[in-house]
C-alpha cells in the first residue's frame, strides 16, 4: 500500500470510524492524464456507522471532510462508495 493510501486509510478510520473501508489506488491507469501530475487516482469503499439516515451527498462531503488536507497535495480524484451498515453488500451476506 502506498503512503498516500495509508494516509488516505489514517484519515478515514480517525474521522468516519468505518467497519469496513478498502482504499484502491487507481493511478496507475491514469498515467499520462494531464491531471495525473497533480496527484493520485482513489476510490473509496467505505461503510460506517455515520452514514446512517444521510444522502449520499452529505455522505460524500464527510468523506471529502475528512481527507481536506490531502485534497490538491495529493489526491487528484477520488470515487466514492459510502454505505450504512445495513446497505452493505457483505453486511447483508454475513461478511
Amino acid at each position: 500500500m502506498s503512503p498516500l493510501s495509508q494516509q488516505i486509510r489514517a484519515a478515514l478510520e480517525a474521522r468516519l470510524q468505518p467497519l469496513e473501508l478498502a482504499v484502491i489506488d487507481e493511478s496507475a491507469a491514469h498515467v499520462g492524464h494531464a491531471g495525473a501530475r497533480e496527484g493520485g487516482h482513489f476510490r473509496v469503499r467505505i461503510v460506517s456507522e455515520q452514514f446512517r439516515g444521510r444522502s449520499a451527498l452529505e455522505r460524500h462531503r464527510q468523506v471529502y471532510e475528512a481527507l481536506h488536507p490531502l485534497m490538491g497535495r495529493g489526491i487528484h480524484a477520488l470515487a466514492i462508495e459510502a454505505c450504512a451498515p445495513h446497505e452493505s453488500t457483505s453486511a447483508k451476506q454475513g461478511k
